[in-house]
């Protein structure tokens, strides 16, 4: 269930002028080797054209022979009066930072010598899992390679050298004292970065994604445990369009678990598509550890929808809607038991988000595109409390009967469950709504009690009682 390391590539970020702003400190460093050395130092010269190594700048100055010795003076100069004077560039702080949240390593590739690039980064919080330094044009790009970043963000011509000589893309801001000649993509400032990244980076997990299902389909028909939801939909639209719809099965297990109305959507949604579907029993109902509905529920279920599933591949591949952030959601043994019996999980291993499959499902024109999250019946039953195909009604019938009202008195909810506790129904709806649910309870039927929670609905609120 590994992800594509494609699909969590490094970004690698040049240092001065792309994030930070060292000219005040490269002034107050060059005026302390001009006040030591004794020779007249043009610093704000200096200052406004960084980017080649300070050797460069030295000798500007001084004879080739004094060079060695005034670079190691300006460097405990720069280390003293220089890297507390340095700032973040605008937009720097969240351009790492929309790195990191999407589970990429953003690291610095710079000119400026390791230990002074690695002050400054510390200095000014950087979150950043490496730091390169004393690297210049193509020798930065060794580095750039060894993280595999598939990214170099730069403000210098040779940073955009760096990048072509490691196969990475060019990002040039606008932000140095020369134009980043060459580059893929030109930035104004690292103030745009966030919003391309999150574009380039999803056409990066979608072109994953799309080589991933064509590898599984070389091995026989893809089997999508279909369900009807916003990820299984997706999946199942993104194999059509790898593969054809000739090379793809949606298949639906059906139980007293999965409710009507979902079962309906499926069906619409896998005819819209042109996909042949199936509809196949599954026997979880007759498992004693699904029953039971202990805190491994999940993993019964997945493996008698699985077990179900494995049939109509035919030497093919069942495929789950797992996303990437079900990965790191806490407990979810159902994806560990599908992925015992042999299902892929090919949007985890592209990486993708539910919010990426959901902006993906947009741009595709997907009607479930902002579906809610439906859990199967099952999930409503507090553990513990045995899962029956009457426990099962109950909790359908009150959903549908409090959907339906809400959506008559012109409050429709998007988020609506009945937990069943046993001999109590406890109701989680949209926080704005708590109120007028509270009018409908009565439509709530066969439970001793009903409440309604105030603090709304709560995606896996059951889960709670495994953490107390």
């Amino acid at each position: 269930m590994a992800t594509d390391p494609r699909a969590r590539p490094a970004v690698a970020f040049d240092l001065d002028m792309t994030l930070v702003d060292p000219r005040a400190g490269v002034i107050a460093s060059w005026r302390r080797v001009a006040a030591e050395t004794g020779v007249a130092v043009d610093a704000e010269l200096a200052a406004s054209r960084l980017g080649p190594p300070i050797e460069a700048e030295a000798a500007a100055w001084f004879p080739p022979e004094q060079v060695p010795a005034v670079v190691e003076r300006y460097r405990a100069a720069h280390a003293d009066v220089g890297v507390p004077a340095t700032v973040a560039l605008p937009g720097a702080a969240q351009a790492l930072a929309a790195v990191v949240a999407a589970g990429c390593r953003p690291v610095v590739v710079s000119a400026k010598k390791p230990e002074l690039a690695e002050a400054v980064c510390a200095r000014l919080e950087f979150p950043v899992a490496a730091v390169h330094g004393g690297l210049w044009g193509e020798g930065k790009a060794a580095a750039i390679a060894a993280e595999g970043a598939a990214v170099m963000v730069g403000d210098h011509p040779l940073d955009v050298v760096g990048a072509r000589a490691a196969g990475a893309m060019a990002l040039g801001v606008a932000t140095g004292p020369l134009e980043p000649t060459g580059a893929d993509v030109r930035l104004a400032d690292l103030t745009a970065f966030p919003a391309w990244f999150d574009g380039w980076l999803l056409e990066r997990r979608l072109a994953v994604l799309d080589g991933t299902l064509r590898e599984l389909a070389a091995a026989g028909p893809l089997v999508v445990a279909f369900s009807g939801g916003a990820d299984s939909a997706f999946l199942l639209a993104a194999a059509a369009r790898a593969v054809g719809v000739d090379g793809v099965l949606a298949a639906t297990g059906v139980s007293a678990s999965l409710a009507a109305a979902e079962l309906a959507a499926a069906r619409s949604f896998a005819a819209a598509l042109g996909v042949r579907h199936e509809l196949v029993a599954t026997d979880e109902g007759g498992r004693t550890g699904y029953v039971a509905n202990g805190p491994d529920r999940c993993a019964f279920c997945k493996t008698a929808l699985v077990e179900a599933l494995a049939p109509l591949a035919d030497r093919g591949t069942v495929l789950t809607g797992t996303n990437a952030d079900d990965a790191v959601a806490g407990f979810r043994p159902g994806i560990g038991a599908a992925a015992g019996l042999g299902a892929r999980t090919p949007l985890l291993t592209a990486g993708l988000t539910k919010a990426q499959v959901r902006a993906a499902s947009h741009a595709w024109g997907l009607d479930t595109a902002d579906k809610p999250a439906q859990a199967c019946l099952a999930s409503r039953i507090a553990y513990g409390v045995a899962v029956t195909p009457s426990r099962l009604a109950r909790v359908e019938r009150a959903e549908l009967a409090l959907r339906q009202a809400l959506a008559a008195a012109g409050t429709p909810a998007a988020n609506l469950r009945v937990r069943d506790l046993g001999d109590t129904a406890r109701v989680e709806v949209d926080v704005p709504l708590v109120g007028a649910v509270a009018h409908h309870l009565g439509l709530v039927t066969g439970f001793a009690a009903v409440e309604v929670d105030p603090r709304g609905f709560r995606s896996g609120s059951l889960n709670d009682a495994l953490r107390n």
